[in-house]
């Protein structure tokens, strides 16, 4: 009830553990903390949060509008109800290294278990659209200098997200991921990747785990958990797979309660109360409650 039983402490060391082992480990993304509980139920490995899907939540495209103190407040209300880490798109960081430091920190303290932090221009724009644009390598680097030197918990994973392959090829990805590496990074996080050969040249090229990102509609094929394992890659997100389902999902009951006057034919469809009540856990509260108040009040009996 109320908050997950482990720690954020925890959770971190979980995070390093499942990264350091042989499986490739499988993190849906959540957009509210109610879709984190059911990731957890479903038996998932972690949960992401996708810097995307909260903006897109705002009602505002990905190019950068989201605020600090939005994506911490948020991603820490989801990272509030489940025993898995949480792994959280921190963008460009939100400014300059001193920002990103301070970002290291609020993320820290919202519960998180690690973040990604990107190369692009501030402000940024979609992973897998064209016409992204890349900062310099120097830049990139006080970026992740910056992260990896204001986490207080060592446990705390810092990837760096890089977009350059789509703008000046896989050679430079690679070279950038390295030096990524050797500036603090634990994890790299290699965007818009064309196929597998192209995880295979990034699996050699750094000894940090590296991330797949499986994003529907992108430029990556929706490759099977089994192929990319094969290819070497640790850890794969779907970062905006679940928003999309119940957005799809919303947009066609309201069609049909337009179109019958009733939301009757699209009930079969939909969680039921019982299901409901069961995922927000109501007969806990309720044993909590009634245990905590049951009781008489001395003095009261005329």
């Amino acid at each position: 009830m109320l908050f997950s039983t482990t720690t954020p402490e925890a959770k971190r060391i979980a995070l390093r553990e499942m990264l350091a082992g042989p499986a490739t480990v499988r993190f849906p993304g959540a957009y509210t903390p109610l879709s984190a509980k059911l990731i957890q139920e479903q038996g998932f490995d972690g949960v992401y949060i996708s810097g995307a899907v909260l903006a897109n939540e705002l009602g505002f495209p990905d190019i950068g509008l989201s605020t600090l103190p939005e994506v911490a407040a948020r991603a820490g209300q989801i990272a509030r109800v489940t025993d898995l880490p949480c792994l959280v798109d921190a963008d460009t960081g939100f400014g300059e290294p001193m920002n990103v430091a301070r970002t290291v920190q609020e993320l820290e303290n919202a519960g998180l278990a690690g973040c990604h932090i990107e190369d692009q221009f501030n402000p940024k724009r979609c992973g897998h659209l064209d016409g992204k644009n890349v900062v310099d390598l120097d830049t990139a680097v006080k970026r992740i200098r910056a992260a990896a030197e204001a986490r207080r918990d060592d446990n705390f994973l810092i990837m760096a997200r890089t977009d350059i392959r789509g703008v000046e090829g896989l050679d430079a990805a690679t070279d950038r991921a390295r030096a990524l590496v050797d500036a603090g990074a634990d994890a790299i996080f290699p965007e818009a990747m064309a196929d597998l050969s192209e995880f295979e040249a990034m699996r050699a090229a750094v000894d940090v785990p590296i991330l797949a990102n499986m994003t529907e509609f992108g430029k990556s094929p929706l490759f099977t958990a089994d192929q990319l394992h094969e290819a070497g890659v640790n850890m794969i997100i779907y970062p905006v797979t679940l928003m999309r389902a119940a957005l799809g999902a919303m947009e066609r009951v309201l069609e049909t309660i337009a179109a019958d006057g009733t939301q009757e034919a699209a009930v079969p469809d939909m969680l039921t109360r019982a299901r409901l009540y069961d995922l927000v856990d109501y007969n806990g509260y309720n044993q909590f409650d009634s245990g905590v108040f049951d009781f008489e009040v001395p003095g009261r009996h005329h």
